[in-house]
């Protein structure tokens, strides 16, 4: 049984400065602990108020890295790229934030390529952010041929190359992505949602588990860490 609760918000400042301040906690007690923080964040418009909060908080920026839970296979300038939104907000603090994909015609070649970039990072991950589409995604791991790859491929691979089936209308292109082994090795996981619907869909997913119809339901099932879920209710 997944182990989940559910932190609900009406304000969207309140929402995100909650969030933004989960995380700054974290990344203070990695850096405590270990002198340096790896932290995962997602892309797309529901993070960019967190990002705003967090980025305000007074921390040893320069030791910690942030890598995208997932990118579209895009030029860096591209509007559709994740890890241009995290880098145009924590660049500039001095944060590392490090690509896990570019633009490439092969998404198998390109998620080769990110999980060897991301075997070079000091593991386990101290935080995943996951976000969840109301498709029932999480990171870019979505139904099509990819997906049983990424739930169930080999334990020490950190990303793979996918291809959503069908494509999103938004962001119709090939994707890379953390696996669902490099999610639950985490030592923290926390979701961030907003919607009434989102929220239905979560709770299903929570409750099928494993059983669950929609990617996230099988991603967490086998979590064995506590998950904080922050819900906006928009």
């Amino acid at each position: 049984m997944i182990e989940a609760e559910f932190w609900d918000y009406e304000d969207t400042d309140e929402w995100a400065e909650a969030i933004a301040g989960d995380i700054a906690f974290i990344i203070e007690s990695a850096l405590d602990a270990r002198g340096q923080a790896l932290v995962a964040f997602p892309g797309g418009k529901t993070p960019a108020p967190v990002f705003e909060k967090l980025a305000q908080k007074k921390l040893r920026w320069k030791n910690v890295t942030i890598i995208p839970t997932d990118d579209r296979l895009v030029a860096v300038d591209s509007p559709m790229s994740n890890v241009a939104s995290i880098a145009r907000a924590f660049l500039p603090l001095g944060a590392r934030v490090l690509p896990i994909g570019t633009e490439n015609p092969d998404h198998k070649l390109a998620g080769n390529a990110a999980d060897a970039r991301l075997q070079d990072l000091h593991w386990p991950i101290d935080l995943v952010w996951l976000g969840m589409g109301a498709d029932g995604h999480t990171a870019s791991i979505f139904p099509g041929p990819d997906l049983d790859e990424a739930l169930n491929g080999p334990k020490a691979r950190r990303a793979l190359g996918v291809m959503p089936d069908p494509l999103p209308a938004e962001a119709p292109v090939a994707r890379v992505t953390l696996s669902r082994a490099s999610i639950l090795s985490a030592r923290t996981i926390l979701i961030a949602i907003a919607g009434k619907e989102k929220r239905k869909v979560l709770e299903k997913a929570i409750k099928d588990g494993p059983s669950s119809n929609v990617p996230v339901g099988r991603v967490l099932a086998d979590a064995e860490q506590p998950i904080d879920i922050h819900w906006l209710d928009n």
